[in-house]
């Protein structure tokens, strides 16, 4: 009853703010204040004119909006969709939350052997590596155990679903778009460095260690004069962790390789193959299992970080593993079926209602925002950050936010790094190509929490080459001059001198 109490608060608050959403969009041509009338006009003079923006900020101590435009189209939301999942995973998962990779066997142990086969099982768990896995088996060896008599058996989901509907193709291969699998290791990513030929020898490509199977050839070049017109490095997928690199690079210097695993259960089967060889005997193979038999016990363990130390890396990092791990599980969870993309979705759309998001219109395709497929407005992501703000249980993820010039993704961003932005922004970037969106808090000293939605889509590459101060920096200086003049003017003349 409680809960249902508190859903019926909450939901009652947030209609009340998208009522004042609703009043402000279909009021924009006559704003409420001087001071809205002072941040349009501002607004008019550096609003870009060849991208389409949408801007919503709102008074966390009364919900009042200060200004919005365009608040109700939709707009690729690219990573401020962790939010979203951020959210929806406390609501479903709870703090107390952990990935659990676990070993185990149905064979007795007999004189330091496992006198039979092994199983372990993957859990999905993006932050497992290669060392945990190492810890597993060395506590086997503090048990007394040295030896597995028959095979390893690797148990995960069957005919995963790896990568969301409207990924890029030419991202599939990067890091940042690694597979989301039930087996992961090293969030399922190799790195390596591919550097310039010399007189003596050819340009080649070298892996780091802990790249176990994965085959890099190349026969690309580098143009080292930039005399060619065309030149670009190509990347091809050939299968079970083979790649070639192809093409040509402007310039003479050696390049990083962050390279996504193209089969993630082959990846973990040469890991482990060569993991055990270094620390006990193994008299079998490591291969792909069914199932774990009903009479197996459970022999060794390793729990991943709790949900909020995994949420906080996720909205720093903006790591897209977590995310769309997260986002499998809550299918998972909530449906009570091997997680994917699809019933990922579902779960989320249905938890955020719940709670009192309309999402009508919107769609939710993951929980990274990589799919150019999603698609959310302003006052849905306004709705979620308010949430966020009035709800005990998500409000620790406002300080899990990067904050401008001291953490996170914003610690470097150009326009945050220094005064007025710095220390006072807590917001989740959205980038990607054609898009820059951020969505977060103002914290001003005595000031009440401002909330805002910064969207912008269709940018030409061109014009971020040229390293200008982004839009949403430029708006956000000047909301905090309406917010504070007085101090925003001390402060700017401060910096001057």
């Amino acid at each position: 009853m409680e809960t249902l109490l508190k859903t019926t608060l909450y939901a009652g608050l947030l209609l009340a703010a998208s009522h004042n959403m609703a009043y402000a969009e279909q009021h924009d041509s006559r704003p409420i204040s001087a001071q809205t009338t002072s941040l349009s006009q501002a607004i008019s003079k550096f609003s870009p004119r060849h991208s389409q923006i949408a801007l919503l900020a709102m008074d966390m101590s009364n919900n009042q909006v200060i200004y919005s435009q365009q608040a109700e189209t939709l707009f690729i939301p690219a990573s401020t969709q962790k939010l979203l999942t951020a959210v929806s995973a406390v609501a479903q998962l709870g703090p107390d939350f952990r990935y659990v990779t676990q070993l185990w066997t149905d064979a007795p142990i007999r004189k330091g052997h496992i006198a039979g086969s092994a199983y372990l099982r993957f859990s999905g768990d993006p932050t497992l590596t290669q060392a945990d896995l190492k810890a597993i088996f060395a506590n086997l060896v503090k048990q007394g155990i040295n030896r597995i008599d028959g095979h390893l058996y690797l148990l995960g989901d069957k005919q995963e679903q790896m990568q969301a509907p409207g990924w890029v193709w030419d991202d599939l291969g990067i890091c940042f778009a690694a597979p989301v699998s039930s087996y992961i290791i090293n969030q399922n990513c190799v790195y390596g460095q591919f550097s310039p030929s010399s007189t003596s020898k050819p340009s080649q490509v070298s892996l780091r260690a802990g790249s176990y199977g994965v085959k890099i050839s190349s026969d690309a070049v580098f143009d080292q004069k930039a005399s060619r017109e065309f030149c670009q490095l190509d990347m091809v997928r050939l299968g079970q962790n083979n790649y070639h690199l192809r093409g040509c690079y402007p310039g003479g210097e050696a390049i990083p390789l962050a390279i996504a695993v193209s089969d993630p259960f082959k990846f973990a089967q040469d890991n482990l193959t060569s993991l055990l060889k270094g620390e006990m005997s193994l008299a079998g193979k490591v291969q792909l299992g069914t199932s774990l038999p009903q009479k197996a016990k459970l022999i060794a363990s390793h729990s991943s970080a709790p949900l909020p130390e995994l949420l906080e890396t996720m909205l720093l990092k903006s790591d897209n593993l977590i995310a769309d791990s997260l986002f499998k599980q809550l299918g998972k969870s909530y449906f009570k079926t091997q997680g994917s993309f699809t019933n990922g979705a579902a779960a989320m759309q249905r938890i955020l209602t719940n709670l009192g998001i309309d999402l009508s219109n919107a769609n939710i395709v993951d929980g990274s925002g990589l799919s150019r497929y999603n698609l959310l407005n302003a006052k849905q992501l306004a709705a979620v950050l308010a949430l966020i703000h009035q709800d005990s249980r998500f409000s620790p993820l406002i300080t899990s936010l990067p904050q401008a010039g001291i953490s996170g993704t914003l610690r470097y961003r150009m326009g945050y790094n220094k005064p007025p932005l710095k220390q006072q922004i807590f917001a989740k970037t959205g980038s990607m190509q054609g898009v820059s969106n951020l969505a977060g808090f103002i914290r001003l000293p005595q000031h009440s929490d401002t909330l805002f939605v910064v969207l912008e889509n269709g940018m030409s590459p061109e014009l971020k080459k040229q390293h200008n101060t982004s839009f949403n920096a430029e708006f956000l200086k000047q909301l905090i001059s309406v917010l504070q003049p007085s101090s925003t003017t001390a402060t700017v003349n401060t910096a001057a001198h």
